[in-house]
């Protein structure tokens, strides 16, 4: 027996039959319907990461006795650290942070930094010239695992310049709630000449929802004196305003680079 129904009925929730459908009709309808559920995915996600580069954000806290004396020892040796993997930028931390260094790692992938790490520690010289010596001058180390925003690309400053490192811990539920905003916050400072973006991450591991923004200026009065002029712009009060609604705290750092910065 062969049955061909060529229309199908449809019915509301009192049992009558509001119309029919054709079968190209019901098609349809079905292929619709998975469009909008695609379009609902890809907005509650937001943009994605279409590549393995991340970014490791290291935070060293320094006693004071021994500031001097660690990045004496690191200027001397980071070159035995860097011949492993690529050493984005070092900083010290002028405020937001005394005797603190900052420090940016880019890897290829899990895959990478896990073999850099066992490549590093089985260094000799590195293990006995530098980390054997450091180890007893820190008090603590932050890390942290982020990647750029899909939207951002390190962009490496014209000159020798200091650095702002702000950043935004933001509510749950990632760039597809609060991305838009934030872009639009962070674009009306850089379009507009501003400030130079450096670079925004977003945590992968670590406190999640938290952002952080790279911005270069020529030195800390270049620095205020932009801060004092786009807090006037209209522009700039309008994309921050929308994007504070999303924003649970905030905090910056103001970061001097080191000779063998990269980052200068």
């Amino acid at each position: 027996m062969r049955i061909d129904v060529k229309r199908f009925k449809v019915v509301n929730s009192e049992g009558n039959v509001t119309m029919f459908l054709t079968r190209n009709a019901l098609r349809n309808c079905f292929s619709l319907a998975r469009q909008v559920n695609q379009l609902r995915a890809s907005i509650s996600i937001g943009p994605q990461q279409h590549h393995g580069t991340f970014y490791e954000l290291r935070t060293y806290q320094i006693k004071p006795e021994h500031n001097t004396a660690f990045l004496e020892l690191v200027n001397e040796k980071i070159h035995l650290r860097t011949a492993h993997s690529e050493l984005l930028g070092f900083w010290t931390v002028e405020y937001g942070g005394y005797n603190q260094v900052f420090h940016i790692w880019k890897y290829d992938s899990y895959a990478h930094k896990a073999a850099v790490r066992a490549a590093v520690a089985s260094d000799p010289q590195w293990m006995e010239q530098c980390i054997s010596k450091v180890l007893p001058m820190l008090t603590s180390q932050d890390l942290e695992a982020a990647y750029l925003i899909p939207w951002c690309k390190i962009e490496k400053p014209p000159k020798k310049g200091v650095y702002e490192l702000v950043t935004f811990q933001m509510k749950p539920g990632g760039p597809a709630v609060w991305g838009k905003a934030f872009q639009a916050a962070v674009s009306a400072h850089a379009k507009t000449g501003y400030s130079h973006l450096v670079g925004a991450f977003h945590s992968e591991f670590g406190p999640l929802n938290r952002v952080h923004v790279l911005w270069w200026y020529e030195s800390p009065d270049h620095r205020a004196a932009v801060r004092h002029t786009a807090h006037q712009d209209a522009r700039v009060v309008a994309a921050v305003r929308e994007s504070v609604s999303y924003l649970e705290s905030q905090r910056n750092k103001l970061l001097f680079p080191t000779s063998f910065s990269p980052l200068q």
